[in-house]
């Protein structure tokens, strides 16, 4: 079916309404750092509670690296206010210590300064740091210090009952997975988009090249930093976190069932380069297993689907038990222009992008086929800004500018939807076309990107002999910190720092057994089947 036939399904009022509401949450990712520019070597700050339990902040890889997470809104800015609140919460706990406003990371002077985030000694924090153990001897700690954005959404139960008795059919969860799993297909043929116009990562101190052996065309910029001239996501980059063995997978996204056997499929096959790392030498564990993926997390994809786990259940038993619930875009990097890393128009860009992606007709994708996807998106994060860049898609080869074109006039008929869903609502009128509008000079104008933007004002710096992280840093920091909570208060970030240290405890003295015994057990329940109802 046309896009153009689902959205006049939905042009009257109960349409517009059921596909203007929709879920979103959002998972930020930032290094810690000394007034001098250096990774910070400290501990997560005490005042904010247990990083195994706390809901709202916790760490990713590292120690240093915060990762905020807010709770599932239908309102961006709401949404907005919540993050910004949780970056005033951890400002006033860390000190004078600052938070890099980049996706590639500050002065790496050693490995060593790389502190593994520690999650107690329970059963499930050792779990989680052996993870991490095992993702430093696979791909280095280095690449580990890489952040980003991750975009969780979904669309109302009431978009999909109005989809399901439009097309005749019933709303199910099969139903619902379904078109998830068409979104994902969808999302993997245009994934290149989201690195071309939010990509922020052309640039890198050259300590971080030390620990690499990545080969690309690095220029000198001065203040110790380096570019690649035409690219705009080094994040996603083979400098970033990319698994090699896992190009081997051939995961698909044609179906649930066939992405949850090839998942679980990585995650008990041994790996023969990963099995000369070896488990564990006595009580210290080196990984988890040798397998190709440690556990399912480990895959790298620029978009998951997802279902919130129950105690002890691994991500794909969630979706075989009850289907996609929302899912997760990974594709993005940190925003260097907004003080928490992304803004309200990026989300509403997503919002349009994610719908259409929806919403378009999505035939199943071959293997070969998604692997030139994949093409895509590497064509794009290093060469992306090229004057006359070709690529390839299931109908040929088209520019850049063609290919864009096209989305940005679908996307403005979803606007106009939009739009017309939130008409007489205050201060919201046009906001989807506004937000599209805004990014429509990067079609034809590769200088209006992320990443061109962000080159410019590092060239400049440079010859104003200023260090512009550490600026941004300082800016945003001095930004938040003196303006007062919007959404939260302070008490509420204590009490919920009180309560993750006593969830904390609970958990490590209802720990029974030996550690060995637990991932037995762990890796044993993860191949059972869960059956949707």
């Amino acid at each position: 079916m046309l896009l153009s036939t689902r959205l006049s399904q939905l042009r009257d009022d109960v349409g517009r309404r059921a596909l203007a509401t929709m879920n979103r949450g959002i998972e930020r990712e930032c290094l810690r750092i000394t007034p001098e520019g250096r990774l910070a070597t400290t501990q997560h700050p005490r005042a904010l509670g247990s990083k195994l339990t706390h809901p709202l902040i916790t760490t990713d890889y590292a120690e240093s690296l915060l990762e905020f997470i807010t709770p599932v809104s239908t309102e961006i800015e709401t949404t907005l206010a919540q993050l910004r609140d949780v970056h005033r919460a951890t400002y006033h706990a860390m000190g004078n210590e600052l938070m890099w406003p980049l996706s590639m990371p500050c002065y790496l002077n050693e490995v060593s300064d790389i502190h593994l985030a520690d999650y107690g000694t329970s059963h499930i924090g050792r779990m989680k740091t052996t993870y991490r153990q095992g993702l430093t001897h696979r791909y280095g700690a280095v690449m580990q210090t890489i952040a980003g954005v991750h975009f969780n959404w979904s669309v109302s139960d009431a978009l999909w009952a109005i989809l399901a008795e439009r097309n005749g059919v019933k709303d199910s969860v099969e139903f619902r997975s379904e078109g998830y799993f068409g979104l994902l297909r969808n999302f993997k043929r245009w994934a290149w988009v989201i690195p071309y116009l939010f990509g922020a990562s052309p640039v890198l101190c050259k300590s971080f090249l030390k620990h690499s052996s990545a080969d690309f065309d690095f220029r000198e910029l001065g203040n110790g930093m380096v570019f690649v001239p035409y690219a705009t996501s080094l994040r996603m980059s083979d400098l970033g976190y990319t698994n090699k063995e896992q190009s081997a997978l051939k995961i698909t996204y044609n179906s649930l069932q066939s992405y949850v056997d090839g998942l679980r499929n990585a995650v008990f096959t041994r790996s023969e380069n990963f099995a000369s790392i070896g488990v564990r030498e006595g009580d210290h564990w080196l990984q988890l297993n040798d397998n190709i993926l440690q556990i399912e997390n480990e895959f790298y994809s620029p978009i998951r689907p997802k279902r919130v786990t129950e105690s002890g259940e691994t991500p794909t038993q969630a979706l075989e038990r009850g289907g996609v619930q929302y899912i997760e875009v990974r594709a993005i990097d940190v925003n260097p222009f907004s003080p928490v890393g992304i803004t309200a128009e990026q989300m509403r860009f997503l919002d349009l992008f994610l719908l259409y992606c929806l919403l378009s007709d999505s035939p199943e994708l071959p293997v070969e086929a998604q692997q030139q996807t994949e093409k895509n998106v590497n064509t794009v994060v290093l060469r992306g800004r090229e004057p006359g860049l070709q690529l390839r898609d299931e109908s040929g080869e088209h520019s850049i500018v063609e290919r864009l074109t096209l989305l940005f006039d679908e996307l403005k008929e979803i606007a106009s939807l939009l739009d017309g869903a939130t008409e007489n609502q205050e201060n919201v009128e046009q906001q989807y076309t506004r937000a599209l509008a805004l990014f429509a000079p990067a079609i034809s104008d590769p200088e209006q990107t992320y990443s061109a933007r962000l080159l410019r004002e590092y060239h400049a710096a440079v010859a104003a002999y200023q260090q512009l992280g550490m600026r941004l840093a300082t800016d945003y920091k001095n930004e938040l910190i003196e303006t007062p909570f919007e959404y939260y208060d302070a008490d509420y970030f204590a009490q919920l720092a009180a309560e993750s240290i006593v969830e904390q405890e609970a958990i490590e003295a209802a720990s029974e057994g030996t550690y060995a015994a637990f991932l037995d057990t762990y890796f044993a329940r993860a191949l059972d089947k869960k059956n949707a109802p």
